[in-house]
């Protein structure tokens, strides 16, 4: 071994090491600077601040309920529609489809994730809000309005924008980010796997089922949480369509906030320590969400491995 490569290596590899450093030197920073500025808001309103319902900037009142609700609600609404259309979407671009018409779909999905998210939230406005309001709404109204339990999501009057519609816009936001992810992954499946098992006789779903998805299971997992990632931070799409209204409701229907659409509506208004202070709190709890669903998501796998290995 020559000298240049004896010190070399070990160069490399502290170089390495302080890249990987950095990103966590990021992260504690970000959480330093929003407990440091947010600290005005921790002092005065405590735990209860996220327990409590009221915003009302002229009294200094805030609570954090109706924004941490908005954001939990449409991002579920979102992941419940957008996670089963994207698998559907994957299994069909690698298993279904033909070879005409693989790449072009691949494409337009791809495009679809390019397109900035004040476009969607214009759209939503403009376009399927209206359609929605008409045709949607007072469908689901009357269909499933009266239900004993179910109905009460769905009562009140059709305005077109609300929680329901902020989820759905963002389930079409993130369809291609999932969808693209798992069709990487679920491509990285051996053809010898898949062809074993149609020359048992399973069919095509019992073949995505029972290898693909086991196979790939940590790759579809790290999509769904990008997914959730762009729903629970999204600001611009959700604000154009969610009605930025201070209301815990239980209707699905009625308008809502996100914490995100509430800094993108609010920050630049803030008048005084204590509501800007408060702002920021709001900012730490997205931060904390986010983090929490990650880190559940991680021991989610992390168990999943292990109980693969005991059944093994």
């Amino acid at each position: 071994m020559s000298a240049r490569a004896a010190w070399m290596d070990p160069a490399f590899r502290w170089v390495t090491r302080l890249f990987a450093l950095i990103v966590f030197g990021l992260l504690a920073a970000i959480l330093v600077s929003l407990l440091y500025s947010s600290s005005l808001s921790l002092e005065k309103f405590g735990f209860g601040f996220l327990f409590s319902a009221e915003w009302d900037p002229v009294k200094e009142r805030f609570g954090a309920l109706v924004p941490i609700y908005g954001t939990l609600l449409t991002a579920t609404i979102a992941m419940v529609i957008g996670v089963p259309v994207s698998f559907g979407i994957a299994l069909f671009l690698t298993e279904l489809s033909p070879g005409w018409l693989r790449r072009p779909l691949g494409t337009a999905i791809e495009m679809l994730a390019a397109i900035p998210s004040i476009i969607y939230g214009m759209w939503g406005l403009f376009v399927f809000a209206p359609i929605f309001q008409e045709h949607v709404q007072p469908l689901l109204i009357a269909t499933l309005g009266s239900l004993p339990v179910v109905g009460a999501l769905f009562e009140g009057p059709s305005l077109g924008i609300g929680v329901l519609t902020a989820g759905i816009i963002l389930a079409v936001m993130v369809i291609p980010f999932i969808t693209a992810v798992m069709r990487d992954v679920f491509e990285l499946v051996p053809p010898m796997l898949k062809e074993s098992a149609y020359a048992l006789g399973s069919t095509t779903w019992e073949v995505a089922w029972n290898v693909v998805l086991p196979y790939t299971k940590a790759g579809v997992m790290g999509g769904i949480m990008l997914g959730l990632g762009r729903a629970l931070g999204e600001t611009m799409a959700v604000t154009f369509v969610i009605g930025n209204a201070h209301r815990l409701a239980v209707s699905l229907n009625a308008p809502g906030n996100s914490i995100a659409s509430a800094l993108a509506n609010e920050f630049a208004e803030a008048v005084g320590d204590l509501y800007y202070s408060a702002l920021i709190e709001l900012g730490l709890i997205l931060f904390l969400i986010t983090t929490i669903v990650l880190a559940l998501s991680k021991l989610l796998l992390m168990r999943l491995s292990r109980s693969e290995g005991a059944a093994a």
